[in-house]
């Protein structure tokens, strides 16, 4: 990948619905308050010259950081979003609403990356790999848990990434919500 096209490039990575305490309803005051985050974030890196966007499209935090780019992008035409799809058959086994959500997302990217064909043991981390190396900058949604998000951070860092972390809206308050 050419390195300028790397320096204005961010890509994210983040949770699916199951590690989120949330988990799937949206509309807990939470989960938009991470969604207005992740758009914050979006947008300061566009202030701070980024203008290609890359997400892994999963369900979740993906999804979000993919709406927040195409909400930035209403504002601002010359920003570009890739979709890094890991395997072709990556929605196939969702419910249809999120497979309709997925697809009407991937509609709207300006690009589509697809890493193979098939399914196979660690096309996942394949495409966090990708995210990784075709960007200078990382907004993650991460609890502190181990995982797929846990190893995509330690990767960004060990490639000298800047990182953007989300996690304050994760961590319960005084309350235990």
């Amino acid at each position: 990948m050419d390195v300028r096209a790397r320096q204005v490039s961010c890509s994210f990575t983040g949770h699916r619905p199951e590690k989120l305490p949330w988990g799937v309803h949206e509309s807990d005051r939470r989960c938009r308050a991470l969604q207005e985050r992740l758009f914050q974030a979006v947008q300061t890196a566009y202030e701070q010259g980024f203008r290609h966007f890359l997400c892994g499209m999963a369900r979740g935090c993906d999804f979000w950081f993919c709406e927040a780019v195409l909400r930035l992008r209403g504002e601002h035409g010359e920003v570009s979003l890739e979709a890094a799809i890991p395997y072709a058959g990556q929605a196939e086994r969702w419910d249809r609403a999120d497979r309709a959500r997925y697809e009407a997302l991937l509609a709207r990217c300006d690009y589509k990356t697809v890493l193979q064909e098939a399914y196979s043991p660690g096309c996942m981390q394949r495409r966090n790999r990708y995210l990784v190396d075709h960007a200078s900058m990382l907004i993650a949604v991460h609890d502190g848990l181990p995982g797929g998000t846990q190893q995509t951070i330690a990767y960004a860092l060990r490639r000298g990434l800047d990182i953007v972390d989300t996690p304050s809206v994760l961590e319960k308050n005084k309350d235990g919500v």
